[in-house]
């Protein structure tokens, strides 16, 4: 079991090692776009299915919440909560319109749309996605693998570069992490300009 834990822990490090090379600069500027966006008044769109689901909910409860600092609650909404819709629009349309939908009656432009997909194949977040930028909104794709399908729709992609879903949903919740607290600092913590 300890040779597991191990062999585990180290692919975590060296994933990260490649995160850290590999998307900074991307991970910046979707924090830019989501500084940009609040401050203008406008709000943020997440979904995903399964883990990516629970993502999804926690970056919006983090935005509507706290992440760490005291500090006005930000527009996020997660598109993955209400049963109701989800089920009427899946009976009645299908499961790939259970986000497009919703997207068409909340997004506006200039809104972030945010999809989460561990293999960047969820069908139904990429439909989500077009349907948003089709609106004006800007979209993120939190992806992972070699970002599938969604990857080359999206206005800003974050593609965790592995494809191993565990390895992938944990730097999913780092960058998630990393993008709140650049948040909160950006729009709450004067920025130095120079």
């Amino acid at each position: 079991m300890v040779d597991e834990i191990n062999r585990q822990l180290k692919v975590h490090v060296e994933v990260i090692s490649m995160v850290e090379k590999q998307m900074a600069d991307s991970i910046a500027a979707c924090a830019e776009v989501l500084i940009d966006a609040l401050q203008g008044g406008k709000k943020i769109l997440l979904m995903g299915n399964g883990g990516s689901a629970a993502d999804a909910q926690h970056f919006a409860a983090e935005m509507i919440g706290r992440f760490l600092m005291e500090r006005k609650a930000l527009p996020a909404i997660a598109l993955t909560t209400d049963s109701s819709i989800l089920t009427a629009v899946g009976n009645d349309y299908g499961f790939d319109d259970v986000f497009k939908r919703q997207v068409e009656a909340l997004a506006n432009p200039g809104d972030v749309l945010i999809g989460i997909s561990t293999s960047g194949n969820s069908r139904n977040v990429k439909c989500a996605l077009e349907t948003g930028q089709a609106l004006g909104a800007k979209t993120i794709g939190l992806l992972g693998c070699d970002g599938g399908v969604i990857g080359p729709v999206v206005d800003f992609n974050l593609t965790v570069p592995s494809t191993e879903t565990p390895r992938v949903q944990e730097v999913h919740l780092f960058v998630i992490h990393i993008l709140c607290d650049l948040v909160e600092k950006g729009l709450f913590v004067v920025r130095d300009k120079a």
